[in-house]
């Protein structure tokens, strides 16, 4: 059975550690299950993205969309902080790798994140790398959000070490946390406290179907 974390450092993060079943022939890996995260809402989009070492990405957040985040390939540092106001880890910022240096030694490395709406979300590519995320909401432009990479009321630790950062001129415009509207800015609601209603339930996402997809 995968082993399956709730952090202790962020409301609502999910640390997954799935079962790989390897043989002669290579492995199978079930990446993800809804009852993982109970009371989640069905993931309705898959993505994927391949980074080259060096690429940074991030930070994004969203008001109304949960992702899942799985590395098939390749080594990330993932970044995950939480700006919602009235949140028990608001201001809390956690560091941490998924995947494995793609080498051949990581055949059974292979760890996911379910990161609830509010959470901003960022990762380094310390290894040329694949990421797959699902998503439980249609993309919808107005609901992707940013902050600065290198904010240092948010101290991430990229993990680059001699690698040189690349960003996307959109997240090099991203605005510091301090700076963030009010309006779009996230808040806090308790998963449960609204019987059968989830996190992401009560921030009311947009049901947008528009194509497209996150500068992940």
């Amino acid at each position: 059975m995968a082993d399956v974390k709730v952090s202790s450092l962020i409301d609502g993060v999910v640390d997954v550690s799935p079962l790989v079943h390897a043989d002669p022939r290579g492995m199978f890996v079930e990446s993800y299950r809804q009852e993982w995260v109970p009371g989640s809402r069905p993931m309705v989009q898959a993505n994927r993205a391949d980074r080259v070492a060096g690429s940074v990405v991030g930070l994004h957040y969203h008001l109304g969309q949960a992702d899942y985040w799985y590395v098939p390939s390749g080594l990330v540092r993932v970044v995950l902080h939480d700006l919602r106001s009235g949140s028990p880890s608001e201001g809390s910022t956690t560091c941490f790798d998924l995947g494995g240096p793609g080498d051949g030694s990581d055949a059974g490395v292979h760890g996911g994140v379910y990161i609830p709406p509010g959470v901003a979300h960022g990762f380094a590519a310390l290894t040329d790398a694949t990421i797959t995320y699902l998503v439980d909401a249609y993309y919808d432009p107005a609901d992707e959000l940013g902050v600065a990479w290198d904010d240092p009321e948010i101290a991430a630790d990229w993990g680059l070490g001699s690698l040189a950062p690349v960003l996307s001129e959109r997240d090099l415009a991203n605005a510091r946390a301090a700076d963030i509207p009010d309006e779009i800015r996230p808040v806090w609601a308790p998963t449960g406290s609204d019987p059968g209603v989830s996190l992401s339930d009560q921030l009311t996402p947009d049901e947008s179907t528009t194509e497209g997809g996150p500068g992940l």
